[in-house]
């Protein structure tokens, strides 16, 4: 009894702090940090996933597309990560460390073709690509921030390898 008394009693408390759509589970918004959007987060990443469904690509095409001139394979893992190991050609930003001027040093203009990859693109569940949760796989983050700074030129690798696999070409730290 006291539990149904108290859930309405601290709701009411938070007041607009917690925010929830019909059908969506209840979330917490920042207060009043004009520089955290939380709700503005959430509709790019749904505007993001159907356009993200059109630009996974299977491991051939990350391979031809490796090859051409002026195309940028981008590696998000930690820098750490990157010496341990990293597919040939790969150019290290962490992703902790996306900024607008960062990703315009390392990338430059904005149509650039962009390829990523993740942890989860390789069978291998050894470091230096350990496996993430599914749901927060590198690669997801990566391309929603990539398309939300303007870079929307980006496919993504949507297949699993093993970077022991020659045709990786992959180089140890």
């Amino acid at each position: 009894m006291m539990r149904r008394l108290l859930l309405p009693i601290l709701l009411l408390a938070a007041g607009p702090a917690i925010a929830a759509q019909p059908g969506q589970p209840v979330v917490a918004q920042s207060r009043g940090n004009p520089q955290i959007d939380y709700a503005g987060f959430r509709r790019l990443a749904a505007e993001v996933q159907p356009y993200r469904q059109t630009r996974l690509i299977r491991w051939a095409e990350f391979d031809r597309m490796r090859g051409q001139r002026g195309v940028l394979i981008l590696d998000a893992r930690s820098e750490s990560a990157f010496r341990r190991g990293h597919i040939r050609g790969a150019v290290n930003l962490p992703f902790t460390d996306f900024t607008a001027e960062s990703l315009r040093r390392v990338i430059g203009r904005e149509n650039r073709p962009i390829l990523i990859y993740c942890n989860n693109n390789f069978s291998n569940n050894r470091a230096p690509v350990m496996l993430k949760s599914v749901q927060l796989a590198l690669n997801i983050q990566t391309f929603i921030n990539l398309v939300g700074y303007g870079y929307r030129n980006v496919h993504e690798l949507d297949e699993v390898v093993d970077f022991n696999d020659p045709r990786i070409r992959w180089v140890q730290g």
